[in-house]
């Protein structure tokens, strides 16, 4: 919106987020789009008319703990898992489970039980082609276009959004305001509560 409608926009919070995709990005959101397209119960995307509870749950499950690893991080992951085996599981008879696993298993089932395939793989294509600069002359140019005041907020061990692209949007917006903030658990942590982000929406509102 800010750079579409640069005179609509007032005030503008961008956080863990950027002006553009990357080639690393892309490859992620390929590989779940490709385990929901070659689930057998995906059917080209005509699956609509399936017996009740068939459908492809599995790879929408699949590309659901593909995302979820991104949105954390791996010191996070090892510190609330490790290796550890889930409850009596044995991970070595090839039936069993580590923490990890299980945890991933619970995001997946969540979602394949709420959401759509055809339409997890159209957000996925979208966020694969995000760029502001296309059609307007480069990224650059388009985030040269915004008069709001901007706040820009990248999260220290996201890797999904690493700072440095984030970064590129305070670099080019005129009128924008830079933090870091800092969080052991990656791109979700613009999801909790952080007393950093508390107080720079605050002042960005309510000045």
């Amino acid at each position: 919106m800010g750079v579409s409608y640069p005179g609509e926009v007032e005030r503008l919070a961008v956080i863990a987020s950027s002006a553009r995709a990357t080639a690393d990005q892309i490859a992620w959101n390929n590989a779940q789009i490709s385990s929901i397209q070659l689930d057998p119960e995906f059917r080209g995307g005509d699956y609509y008319d399936h017996d009740s509870g068939h459908g492809p749950h599995t790879g929408l499950g699949i590309a659901r703990r593909i995302a979820h690893t991104t949105y954390r991080t791996a010191d996070e992951l090892e510190s609330r898992f490790g290796n550890r085996a889930q409850g009596s599981e044995n991970p070595h008879d090839g039936q069993g489970r580590h923490q990890v696993t299980s945890y991933l298993d619970h995001h997946a089932v969540k979602l394949a039980r709420r959401f759509d395939a055809n339409s997890y793989i159209t957000l996925a294509r979208t966020m694969s082609t995000h760029d502001v600069g296309r059609g307007r002359g480069g990224v650059d140019e388009a985030l040269g276009r915004i008069r709001a005041r901007t706040l820009v907020v990248a999260i220290d061990s996201d890797r999904l959004f690493p700072p440095e692209l984030v970064r590129e949007v305070a670099e080019h917006a005129p009128r924008s305001e830079w933090h870091l903030a800092a969080s052991p658990i990656g791109h979700d942590a613009f999801l909790l509560a952080h007393p950093g982000l508390e107080e720079w929406i605050g002042a960005l509102l309510g000045d």
